[in-house]
């Protein structure tokens, strides 16, 4: 097991990335590491924080692909980046997965382009983690990949996000449901109008309808499907709300529980590797995360696991 870091990714690179790595040796067992980056701005941080070098190696990546770089253009004229580098190494199978806080333009088109999606997969998605009232968690997908989706694409992500719930989340039977603006069947648009029959007879899932807004965070579904659109706008309105809840002081634990570090990154779910794209202004502990998720991932199969059932 390999998993690469870009070091140079996010607003506070690489200093969050070598401090997250801190944690995360404190508290699990060694993994391979592979440190993509500007050698000389990481390896004199490795030693003030005397990091165990042990199962890591640096690979240098001089050029850095900024924040509000075009994707595209970044990753074909900056080549020795760590992004560029990053996604060559795991396309050549030197690394078995990737994880950055650095342009998500980029993370995503190099996910597309060089690592390929699961065989069957029309698109792949991204998905976030939702807290639920009840204390336990769910899987929101699609949350910005796909801001137009197909019925069939939503039928997909329902089967991806269910193995992943399953795998990553803990969850036996995930329940499924179909994001819309009313319970009954033939509600909604006509995107929900035609997924709602496909998702019934899916037997790979447990179907069990149409779920509102109200129910995102009261435990209805452990899974819920959308297109990118609909998942965007409640992913960042999950988002304020842990802000909120900082802004008034309230330490309310349920609230402060939307804090996306303690959750890492998000994967891109489809694709044949774990990608993990973490927020720009990942701090330590989200580095820590997104080690820990890239590793359960490793460990736990998912994306074999995806191929089987969408085989």
């Amino acid at each position: 097991m390999v998993i690469g870091i870009d070091m140079m990714g996010g607003d506070f690179a690489p200093l969050e990335a070598v401090k997250g790595l801190k944690l995360f040796q404190e508290q699990q067992q060694p993994v391979s590491l592979l440190l993509l980056g500007d050698e000389n701005a990481i390896n004199p941080l490795l030693s003030e924080y005397n990091i165990d070098k042990t199962s890591i190696s640096v690979v240098h990546a001089p050029q850095v692909i900024g924040m509000h770089e075009h994707p595209t253009k970044a990753l074909k004229e900056k080549q020795q980046s760590s992004i560029a580098v990053g996604f060559h190494l795991l396309a050549t199978g030197k690394m078995d997965a990737f994880i950055s806080a650095g342009n998500t333009g980029a993370m995503l088109v190099g996910s597309l382009f060089s690592i390929k999606a699961i065989e069957g997969v029309i698109r792949p998605t991204i998905s976030t983690v939702i807290p639920k009232l009840d204390g336990s968690t769910a899987l929101l997908l699609d949350v910005g990949l796909n801001a137009d989706c197909k019925p069939e694409q939503l039928n997909q992500f329902a089967i991806m996000g269910s193995v992943y719930a399953q795998l990553v989340l803990g969850i036996d039977t995930p329940r499924v449901g179909l994001m819309n603006v009313g319970e009954e069947e033939g509600k909604g648009n006509l995107l929900a109008q035609a997924t709602y029959p496909l998702l019934k007879e899916n037997r790979h899932i447990n179907f069990v309808g149409n779920i509102e807004g109200r129910d995102v965070l009261t435990g209805k579904a452990d899974v819920m499907v959308c297109e990118g659109f609909t998942g965007n706008i409640i992913l960042k309105l999950a988002e304020s709300l842990y802000d909120i809840n900082k802004t008034l002081n309230t330490e309310n634990a349920y609230f402060g529980r939307f804090n996306f570090e303690n959750y890492g990154g998000t994967p891109v779910l489809g694709v044949a590797k774990p990608v993990i794209i973490g927020h720009g202004i990942s701090g330590e502990r989200a580095f820590m995360n997104m080690i820990k998720l890239a590793k359960l991932m490793l460990e736990k199969d998912v994306m074999g696991k995806m191929r089987e059932e969408l085989s």
